[in-house]
């Protein structure tokens, strides 16, 4: 046996790094997390610029039957963010200063507000009529929150966030401009921890 194939071996033997998935519930591929986990790790151990917060939030996996419980996997992923952000905070902190970084993350909290400061209904782009989007008034909840975190100290995590689930709607919300405005308001609140 080579190498190579008992790598193989031994990772089809080892037990899974999370739970996995029964019956008809997909989850998420557990090749596709193992690979992206092992790179993460690789990549924060190594301490290069090639992979950021940014970029462990948006991975996504494919569903299949008997994979990962994607609720465990979206904690890990989370837990794996915070350490690149907060590996990311440091490094600005060394090299701007702690006042540079703040500026930063409150100017990124006032774009943030003055979007979210058009009339509820308005705030993102709507889907045609015969196409779907995510629900207005589950998306102007969520801004209203948004919205009492950044101007009132109200509580809000990154966890919440990162959950936020909307159901579709013909004619809601742009999918990806609430998107990007939750992913914003996330580095906010990562930069501010």
């Amino acid at each position: 046996m080579t190498d190579r194939s008992l790598d193989a071996a031994t990772a089809e033997d080892a037990p899974p790094a999370f739970a996995l998935t029964t019956g008809r519930t997909l989850g998420y591929h557990r090749a596709a997390v193992d690979t992206f986990l092992a790179s993460a790790r690789k990549a924060f151990e190594l301490g290069g610029d090639q992979l950021e917060a940014a970029d462990v939030r948006t991975a996504s996996f494919p569903l299949v039957k008997g994979g990962y419980v994607v609720a465990d996997v979206d904690a890990a992923l989370g837990r794996v963010e915070d350490a690149f952000a907060a590996r990311e905070r440091e490094r600005v902190v060394r090299a701007r200063g702690a006042g540079a970084w703040v500026e930063q993350a409150r100017e990124d909290a006032q774009v943030i507000l003055d979007h979210l400061a058009r009339p509820a209904r308005h705030r993102f782009a709507r889907t045609g009529v015969l196409t779907f989007g995510y629900r207005v008034d589950e998306v102007d909840h969520v801004a209203t929150r948004i919205v009492r975190y950044l101007r009132d100290g109200d509580a809000l995590t990154a966890e919440q966030l990162r959950s936020a689930a909307f159901r579709m709607q013909r004619g809601g919300y742009r999918e990806e401009q609430v998107d990007a405005l939750l992913d914003a308001t996330i580095d906010v609140i990562l930069a501010v921890r």
